[in-house]
């Protein structure tokens, strides 16, 4: 008589999951010259930008191998809405036609220039979560550890307030991945206001889609294509600090 065969078991999958702080964020949006946006929070395009810099990869370099990853973005805090007025020296083109650059702009104008009020929005205290699957985690975690470029939450002007506290873990989805963060200090009694990932896809308990300019089409000429987002609104916190 033969013995019942025992069950197989499923592997538990690999995430990477880290933390973005940031005093003030800007994250994506249409950029025009007299105002600059922000969305609520960074969106695929953001995090693999993020990852590239972190490699040492410039605009014109291949991100094929970045584009294959799943990537969630949990809130935790959105942070506040931050305005910022710039005045702007701009050159009229009928005082300077086609030149090659600023300073020669400035020299065919002599004088007659203008001044322009332009606007800056950020958000600030912002706190998200990330959380990866797909090829080559480790050597990520490695480069977030030490990144060869400074990591921003968006602009430049934007610095991470944090460290990114990269860690690999296994969970049997991603939300259960990101609860295995460990937030800073300040913020460990915040709870996860929502998930979202591209199309959905991997995402348990959508609620909505949203469309955002979040499709990559041309780094090096910063063209974006319309995506879709799904989101969720899971029950539950980042615990890794009490592990």
């Amino acid at each position: 008589m033969k013995s019942p065969r025992s069950p197989r078991l499923l592997p538990v999958p690999e995430y990477l999951v880290f933390q973005l702080a940031a005093t003030v964020g800007a994250m994506g949006e249409l950029a025009g010259h007299a105002h600059r946006g922000t969305l609520d929070r960074p969106g695929r395009s953001a995090v693999v930008g993020l990852l590239g810099a972190a490699l040492g990869r410039r605009r014109e370099d291949d991100f094929s191998d970045l584009d294959q990853l799943m990537v969630f973005v949990a809130t935790f805090d959105p942070g506040r809405p931050l305005r910022d007025y710039h005045t702007v020296q701009t050159v009229p083109t009928t005082a300077a036609r086609a030149p090659q650059s600023r300073p020669e702009a400035l020299r065919l104008a002599e004088g007659a220039v203008r001044t322009t009020l332009t606007r800056r929005e950020y958000r600030s205290g912002c706190l998200f979560g990330v959380a990866l699957a797909g090829p080559g985690l480790a050597e990520l975690a490695g480069a977030l550890r030490c990144p060869v470029f400074p990591l921003y939450l968006g602009r430049k002007a934007c610095p991470l307030c944090a460290p990114l506290d990269p860690r690999l873990v296994e969970a049997p989805e991603p939300v259960a991945a990101l609860t295995h963060l460990r937030l800073p200090p300040w913020a460990r009694s915040h709870a996860i206001r929502e998930v979202a990932a591209a199309d959905g896809s991997g995402l348990d308990g959508i609620v909505r889609m949203e469309t955002r300019q979040d499709r990559a089409t041309d780094r090096r000429r910063w063209h974006f294509a319309r995506s879709l987002t799904g989101i969720a609104t899971p029950q539950a916190r980042a615990r890794g600090a009490e592990e």
